[in-house]
């Protein structure tokens, strides 16, 4: 009977973790796919869902901020690329606004226990760490670019992204669900 209740237990949990996964990744892809100009073109999902305009703006924009409180002075040349004056540039593609790996921590919360006060309080707070952690990788990898630094172990920026990013989450999950367990039990 209670290994029924386990198995009952982890199928329901990876139900609730795969299915808002897929929907947060597939669906941003969608709206990619359907916001795009050729191919499946959507008036509706590109002037009223297409939030990745907006998203990558305030990415370069911030790392543009940050880039300035350290004496550079960067500016933004189009929607998608970040120049450093007098230095190269960077662009923002799509495989870099960081939404696979923070559909994966947003899954993750919604799908474990809590209450949905602290759900909701961690879900907002790793969004902001990983979108912190995108923004400081984004200026690296433009003042990278500009003092001609290569990266270690000649791994491109996406990758540390994802390693440093992928480590937070589970220094998250850690705190979340390992560290925090019986205090946090909300």
């Amino acid at each position: 009977m209670q290994n029924n209740f386990i198995n009952k237990q982890v199928l329901l949990y990876l139900l609730k973790f795969g299915g808002l996964f897929c929907l947060l990744f597939y669906g941003t892809e969608a709206i990619i796919g359907l916001s795009a100009p050729e191919g499946h073109y959507s008036a509706f999902v590109d002037h009223y869902l297409n939030f990745i305009p907006a998203f990558r703006n305030s990415l370069l924009q911030s790392s543009r901020f940050f880039l300035s409180l350290f004496g550079y002075e960067c500016y933004q040349s189009s929607g998608i690329l970040l120049n450093m004056v007098g230095g190269s540039s960077v662009q923002l593609v799509y495989s870099c606004l960081g939404y696979g790996v923070t559909s994966f921590w947003i899954a993750f919360v919604f799908a474990n226990n809590g209450s949905w006060q602290k759900k909701a309080a961690w879900m907002i707070g790793g969004t902001a760490l990983l979108y912190i952690i995108n923004v400081v990788r984004i200026s690296l990898t433009l003042l990278s670019n500009s003092r001609k630094w290569h990266f270690p172990f000649g791994w491109d920026n996406h990758t540390w992204f994802n390693i440093v990013a992928y480590a937070g989450i589970f220094l998250m999950i850690w705190v979340y669900d390992g560290v925090g367990r019986g205090k946090n039990e909300e």
